[in-house]
């Protein structure tokens, strides 16, 4: 693979030793960035393609040829602290762009590959385990719904947390972030919309965490879930809904397993859940503990329901800057999808409330039923509906696709999962649509990739959710 390549001049002379990185900076005639030059004379090797893109450098306050988008081993930083690695993404975005325009493209083998088969039931390298069942009793008070399942997880839900706040730090490494979010969020905690205040108030109070960053772990989904969800229909009429939920983009890249880390850490905290009233289940959901919004649910019978986030100028961190100055008129996304989720009695009132409800962030909402044609793709602004892309199977759309790109427009190459997931969708072909042929698609790279931490295959017809933990090993695509 080949890519623009650029004259780089140290940035400052100061060598991070503990790191063994300096900052460089990268310029050509079309753009410049800030971004990371690997020291000590390691060089490339074309094993991998490092998330913060490497540069051949050979010494403290040399100069080096870059190639943006190469193949680059840069195994040389394995000794880097997470916490500082992590305040590499913001300066490496616009890098990332200059490479897209370079002609990056994300079907590079061995990062993709040809659809595989044959991957269900899960097992080898790809997967990590089953997800859990746990049973959240609506007919409890908010603040004690979440208490048995937190008990549970509440070492993990703390690790991680921990880990958003040396994120945090690294940025703004005086600590007043941390301060800000301790005393200041818990003042917010009233204007979330009933029940989901006191359920993170007992979410709080369960795990021994201060309330701020219980809030902020909420908070956090609306602005950086990256994901793959399909809803297809089979020659009988069936409906099948699946996804992969991709997350933890940009929050912090760990070195030593070539893994984002954030991801890592969000892995024991997935769960299903069983939420339940007078005994019966209303809704099941794949989650994460420690969340009370919904990503991924179906309720029994009627419909299954996934959000992925569309990225927008006017994005979800607008939104959440308007709700925290006292602007108040729209729905967090992932609130209402569980508040869809638990009171919708039909596919036809869950469109139209996923359709019409003004929101805080930008989102796609993926949205199944029981019967033939009854699956969509829903595309929001945060004020309107612009588009919904439906089942036609008199005019061969007999499955609709979701990555995080509107439909009508190409994905950016650098971040292409659409494609190679079309690609599988086609080939499995609609008579022969399963459970495994769409979990064989959401298993071929870069469909499944660094950012993947489940995924959840649903039929509403059978009642049936599961869920699995998954993993990408090397070589595989960071997104």
């Amino acid at each position: 693979m080949t890519g623009f390549t650029h004259r780089c001049q140290p940035l400052q002379m100061e060598v991070h030793r503990e790191l063994s990185i300096v900052p460089i900076y990268c310029a050509s005639s079309m753009t410049s960035a800030k971004a990371i030059g690997a020291l000590k004379g390691q060089g490339c090797q074309r094993e991998m393609l490092a998330p913060p893109l490497l540069h051949r450098e050979h010494g403290p306050g040399l100069s080096c040829d870059c190639v943006l988008g190469e193949l680059c081993n840069w195994r040389s930083l394995q000794s880097a602290s997470i916490a500082t690695m992590s305040a590499l993404p913001l300066r490496l975005l616009l890098c990332f762009v200059v490479a897209s325009l370079s002609g990056l493209a994300q079907d590079v083998p061995p990062y993709t590959e040809d659809c595989r088969s044959g991957t269900y039931p899960p097992s080898g390298p790809t997967f990590k385990g089953n997800v859990s069942w746990y049973t959240v009793n609506l007919d409890q008070a908010p603040q004690e719904r979440w208490q048995k399942l937190i008990s549970e997880k509440k070492t993990a839900l703390s690790i991680l947390i921990q880990a958003i706040k040396d994120l945090a730090t690294s940025f703004f490494p005086s600590e007043k972030i941390i301060k800000l979010v301790d005393t200041k969020l818990p003042l917010l905690i009233g204007t979330l919309p009933c029940p989901f205040g006191e359920e993170i108030k007992g979410i709080a109070d369960a795990s021994g965490l201060p309330l701020g960053e219980v809030m902020l772990f909420n908070i956090f989904y609306e602005v950086f879930t990256v994901c793959t969800s399909v809803v297809a229909e089979d020659k009988s009429g069936k409906l099948y809904h699946a996804r992969n939920l991709d997350f933890g983009l940009f929050l912090g890249w760990d070195v030593k397993n070539n893994s984002w880390m954030v991801t890592q850490l969000l892995r024991p905290l997935v769960v299903n859940v069983d939420f339940q009233r007078n005994g019966k289940t209303v809704f099941v959901s794949t989650s994460f503990a420690g969340y009370v919004g919904m990503l991924t649910g179906m309720k029994p019978g009627i419909f299954s329901l996934t959000m992925n986030e569309r990225f927008s100028i006017d994005g979800g961190y607008i939104g959440v800057l308007e709700w925290i100055l006292g602007k108040r008129d729209g729905m967090w996304m992932s609130f209402l999808t569980r508040s869809v989720l638990e009171n919708a009695t039909s596919y036809e009132e869950a469109k139209t409330l996923l359709s019409k409800t003004k929101l805080l962030a930008p989102a796609y909402f993926i949205l199944g039923g029981n019967k033939s044609e009854e699956g969509c793709v829903i595309t929001r602004s945060r004020a309107a509906c612009l588009d919904i892309w439906e089942l036609d199977l008199k005019n061969g759309t007999w499955y609709v696709l979701e990555t995080n790109y509107d439909h009508w427009k190409a994905p950016l190459p650098i971040d292409n999962r659409r494609d190679p997931a079309m690609k599988c969708m086609r080939r499995t072909s609609q008579q022969n649509i399963s459970f495994g042929t769409i979990y064989d698609m959401l298993s071929t790279k870069p469909v499944l990739n660094k950012l993947t931490t489940y995924t959840t295959l649903m039929s509403v017809s059978d009642n049936k959710l599961e869920a699995y933990l998954r993993i990408c090993p090397d070589p595989c695509m960071p997104w």
